[in-house]
C-alpha cells in the first residue's frame, strides 16, 4: 500500500512544504523598517490622482467579467475539439454535446435573472 500510494504522500508533501518554507524565511530575512508615506499614496501612471482614489464598481461590471471568463474557456475546450472532429468517435460528439447544452443552461439562466441588463 505503501509503495502505490507513496509518491503520492510524497508529492503532497513536497507541494506543502514548498511554498511554506519561503513564506517563513522572508518573515526573518526581510528588513524591517516603517513604510515610507510617499510609496503608500495612491497615483495613476505616475501622477497624482484627482479626485477621489477608491472608486467602487457596480457589481454588474463583475458579472460580466464572470460571464465573459466561463464563455472564453468554452472556447479554449471546443476549439482543440473542432480541429480534430472527424477524426473522434460518435461518443466525443455526445460528450461535447452535452458540454455544450449546460453551457446554453447556463446562459439562459443568467438571461431569465436580467444579468445582462445595464441599468
Amino acid at each position: 500500500m505503501l509503495g502505490t500510494f507513496g509518491p503520492i504522500a510524497l508529492f503532497l508533501v513536497v507541494a506543502v512544504i514548498f511554498p511554506v518554507i519561503p513564506l517563513f524565511l522572508s518573515r526573518f530575512l526581510a528588513p524591517r523598517r516603517p513604510p515610507n508615506p510617499v510609496k503608500l499614496e495612491p497615483y495613476e501612471s505616475g501622477m497624482e490622482t484627482i479626485g477621489p482614489t477608491h472608486v467602487q464598481f457596480p457589481i454588474r461590471y463583475y458579472l460580466y467579467a464572470l460571464i465573459f471568463v466561463i464563455f472564453d474557456v468554452e472556447v479554449v475546450y471546443l476549439f482543440p475539439w473542432a480541429l480534430v472532429y472527424d477524426k473522434l468517435p460518435l461518443i466525443a460528439a455526445v460528450e461535447m454535446a452535452t458540454f455544450i447544452i449546460l453551457l446554453l443552461v447556463g446562459l439562459a439562466y443568467a438571461w431569465r435573472k436580467r444579468a445582462f441588463e445595464w441599468q
